[in-house]
């Protein structure tokens, strides 16, 4: 029996670490057809050509300075929603938490629209020429952040109780949004909804930065404390009795998380539903052990945005989609399936 346990488990593992590796050679091959195709599709060689400073100027151009750094935005902003949805679903023992659910996402939208609205998104701030559009969406998403943090502190709130507060805080900066785009003109409205259909687009090298510092950051905290957050999926009374703080697990756990979220979405906009979608498909694939999830989450959720946005960029050719819309229609149906079904798969 103990020979066939350590031979199960070290099955497990084997079938963890191929569907890990499976998942960075599919995102590989999405890098490059994220920079091959597109609106206008380059062939591979002019491509490689672009790549070492060789061929037609407008081609390194495109290649370098739209189509590289669209890619990469994909594929940190991906990575750093799917992270930060595993972990808010694993510290709020909850399948539905997740950066859009929790209200995080909508706050920014709010707070972006703000800045439009008050003709102050052509400004340029103080840290690396950010844009004050970029800044306001990053202040409302932190604003939201600490009012939920405010209740893991201070009422000791139930993970029911704080999916249900991010609803509301959801539907408040909806309205707010709304109000604002009553009262703003013809050309702000537009610029408000462009912004919140989302883009990875908007990043230049300076943004992505400041995105890959983040989400580096981010992913280290959270695998760092994987081995807290395993012991607290079986219960909050077997994680005290096992020696770990709960309480400050989770409120430094939602600090970094919904700190990596605001980053993201200030940059790419609204990108719904990548953290609820990407660390479900990994559990119902591999399971939920966090030194897996983690990682794997990253590498799902960069690979779900990179095809996306893909997608988006060449389904109706030359026109192309938000990659929003993409996500949404992807994550909507998904949503609704774990709001009605059991899920087996969850621990």
């Amino acid at each position: 029996m103990p020979h066939q346990s350590l031979r199960a488990y070290r099955e497990a593992v084997r079938r963890k670490i191929a569907f890990l590796v499976g998942m960075t050679g599919l995102l590989v091959v999405l890098w490059i057809a994220g920079v091959v195709v597109g609106s206008v599709s380059y062939p591979l060689e002019e491509v490689l050509a672009a790549l070492v400073q060789r061929g037609p100027e407008t081609q390194q151009l495109a290649v370098w300075h739209v189509r590289i750094p669209r890619v990469l935005a994909a594929t940190i902003a991906g990575g750093g929603l799917a992270v930060a949805g595993a972990a808010m679903q694993s510290m709020l023992r909850n399948p539905l938490g997740a950066p859009y659910t929790l209200g995080i996402s909508h706050a920014a939208a709010f707070g972006a629209a703000t800045t439009i609205a008050v003709g102050t998104a052509g400004l340029e701030g103080g840290v690396l020429s950010l844009s004050v559009e970029t800044i306001g969406a990053f202040v409302a998403a932190m604003t939201a952040a600490a009012v939920i943090l405010f209740l893991v502190t201070s009422r000791e709130a139930t993970p029911e109780t704080l999916i249900l507060t991010g609803v509301a805080i959801g539907s408040l900066f909806s309205a707010g949004l709304a109000t604002i785009q009553y009262f703003a003109t013809d050309a702000e409205v537009a610029e408000i909804v462009y912004w919140t259909f989302g883009d990875v687009s908007r990043a230049a090298w300076d943004e992505l930065t400041i995105m890959l510092t983040a989400f580096g950051l981010g992913l280290g905290y959270f695998i760092y404390n994987g081995w807290n957050y395993d012991v607290l999926d079986a219960g909050t009374e077997t994680a005290q009795s096992l020696g770990v703080d709960v309480e400050s697990l989770r409120i430094r756990g939602m600090a970094v998380a919904s700190l990596l979220t605001a980053v993201m979405i200030s940059f790419v906009g609204i990108i719904g539903f990548v953290g609820l979608v990407a660390p479900h498909i990994v559990r119902m694939t591999i399971g939920g052990t966090e030194r897996f999830l983690l990682p794997a989450s990253a590498v799902t959720g960069a690979a779900l945005l990179v095809a996306a946005d893909v997608f988006a960029r060449t389904v109706i050719a030359p026109i192309v989609l938000p990659v929003g819309i993409v996500t949404s229609f992807l994550g909507a149906p998904l949503f609704l399936y774990l709001t009605v079904t059991g899920r087996e798969y969850w621990r």
